[in-house]
């Protein structure tokens, strides 16, 4: 048997294209490129304003994962490849990996195998410097706002109601709840802090969905950071911080152009996570992508529930854009762990559990096309440890219920494993559809969280707790009631509790608490035990990365 290379092997083995020679595929000239080094560059896209968008869109998203994940960006990778191998004009459009996960359980964050966006360090590690930039953003409002309190509070507001917290692009489960302020006077004002994540930060969600520059300072400074003694909010704009805060960010917001294995252009920009924000790319790539090819490959974070119905029901309602096929990305690995399959054990033959984990997939399918009206197939991402027989038992009990189901073999094969998944892609494409969302605005926030639960989730029951019920009272009271719903959960389950697993019906949602992201334009609603802030695991990732003498990185999976 063939060795099996690591990602970062068959990443560091590419022969990369120059990034002005990539740019040139994709109909870019190089007055439009600013060079971070060889390989990678922004793109200044003032000269596309006026184009008109004419692609197709595909959104690739997926069942319930492992810890490890299924293979979304692999999947979407290999597809944009291969609609490329079958003549097509093709553009791909992906979110920036987190160090977080980096350095925490996943590893790198930039496909695998034969389908990767390159350079692999580069995009897995700092990149270009935009998660920088939005960090750097958001705790240079957190300063201004407790400066403007410990230089006379003018502003009058209560530092118990301070809704904004610090972040960092790590998981540092320490920082979650911190006292600062201390020690006299001079050092501010004592009070109860935290950090989050950086991509859980609200001016991540605002960078993703900020149309241009203009937009982009507009919804910063929109942005809620705290309540006055008589509960009014305080944002962004009130402290004065939305200029300095868009002089932060102009760099960052241009998209950032790579290429995958096969030298195909890709968009790699913006990277909210699906569990705790929005999970989406850039509108801003998304838009200029849709200007530069007939066909763009997009994902949406962890499952369907949450990457594709935030998509749908944020990203869609707030652009305009409306895909035309989806891609269920579904693993054997996972469906057994749906199937009851402990994580150490995936790699096993277990056609029982197998099926008994089926449902999960085909709830999701069923949520695609019956909750949204849209086309969908689903990929099946084929992992070495996979049996032909068990191949076989999912591609059977997909066709059994006519759901359209394609082998994915990219990570093996690289575009060429993909092309029957292309093809059926651009069938699917040509088809009509029947686009809705899940709930309308005009409904109030229970109103909202209640079709969120039963249509997508399948829950029995959707209970807001004191805490939420009192929230939503007073963000509709303060004009906020009309706002989508951004639902942070655990991407492990269509419920709340990451141990009920496959297609759960007979569980209550339970919505904690609700947070406004006035400048995202949603209202966050807080489910479970789900954290803004992970934590590293027993054994994170980082200690298998090290650096040779000669400056290679290994160990970045």
């Amino acid at each position: 048997m063939a060795e099996i290379k690591s990602d970062i092997e068959i990443a560091q083995a590419a022969t990369m294209l120059p990034i002005s020679e990539v740019a040139t595929k994709a109909g870019l000239g190089a007055d439009q490129l600013e060079h971070y080094g060889k390989y990678k560059a922004k793109v200044d896209i003032h000269s596309l304003k006026d184009k008109p968008s004419t692609a197709k869109l595909i959104l690739v998203t997926a069942i319930n994962p492992t810890p490890a994940g299924e293979g979304k960006t692999t999947t979407s990778v290999g597809l944009h490849d291969a609609l490329c191998k079958i003549g097509k004009s093709s553009m791909l459009c992906l979110r920036e990996p987190s160090l977080g996960p980096v350095f925490g359980v996943k590893g790198g964050a930039a496909g695998g195998g034969y389908a990767q966006v390159v350079p692999m360090e580069d995009i897995n590690l700092h990149f270009t410097g935009d998660f920088h930039a939005i960090g750097a953003a958001n705790n240079l409002i957190a300063a201004m706002l407790d400066n403007h309190i410990k230089q006379g509070n003018e502003l009058n507001i209560d530092p118990r109601r301070i809704t904004w917290r610090r972040c960092v692009d790590m998981n540092d489960r320490q920082l979650r709840n911190v006292v600062d302020g201390l020690g006299g006077i001079a050092d501010g004002m004592p009070r109860e802090d935290g950090f989050d994540i950086t991509v859980a930060s609200e001016v991540m969600a605002v960078f993703c969905l900020a149309t241009d520059l203009e937009d982009l300072k507009a919804r910063l400074g929109r942005m809620v950071i705290a309540y006055t003694y008589d509960r009014k909010p305080v944002t962004v704009s009130d402290i004065k911080a939305e200029g300095a805060c868009t002089a932060l960010l102009k760099d960052a917001i241009k998209p950032n152009l790579v290429q995958t294995l096969e030298n195909n252009p890709a968009f790699v920009h913006g990277g909210p996570f699906a569990n705790i924000a929005h999970g989406c790319n850039s509108v801003m790539a998304t838009t200029t992508a849709m200007k530069m090819a007939d066909y763009v490959v997009t994902e949406a974070g962890f499952g369907a529930d949450l990457g594709a119905e935030k998509f749908l029901d944020i990203k869609c309602r707030a652009t305009g854009l409306v895909p035309s096929a989806v891609v269920i990305v579904a693993t054997v690995r996972a469906l057994k762990h749906n199937g009851g399959v402990a994580k150490a054990d995936l790699g096993e033959e277990n056609l029982e559990a197998l099926e008994v984990g089926m449902p999960n997939l085909l709830q999701h399918v069923s949520n695609i096309k019956d909750v949204y009206g849209l086309p969908c197939v689903v990929a099946i991402n084929a992992f070495p440890t996979d049996t032909k027989a068990e191949l076989d038992l999912v591609e059977v009990k997909c066709r059994e219920l006519g759901v359209n189901v394609a082998l994915s073999e990219v990570w093996a094969k690289g575009g060429e494993g993909g092309e029957l998944l292309a093809n059926e892609v651009v069938r699917l494409c040509d088809e009509a559809s029947d686009f809705h969302y899940a709930y309308e605005l005009d409904q109030d926030i229970y109103g909202k969280l209640h079709d969120i639960g039963h249509k997508v989730y399948h829950a029995e029951h959707v209970l807001m707790l004191p805490t939420a019920a009192k929230k939503a009272k007073e963000l509709e009271d303060l004009g906020f009631g009309e706002l989508p719903i951004c639902v942070a959960k655990t991407q492990y389950s269509f419920s709340d509790d990451p141990t009920l697993l496959g297609a759960p019906h007979d569980f209550t949602l339970n919505v904690r608490d609700l947070k406004v992201s006035a400048g995202a334009g949603f209202i966050v609603a807080y489910t479970g035990d789900i954290m803004t802030m992970p934590g590293l695991p027993k054994v994170p990732a980082a200690e298998k990365i090290d650096v040779t003498e000669d400056g290679k990185i290994v160990g970045l999976f």
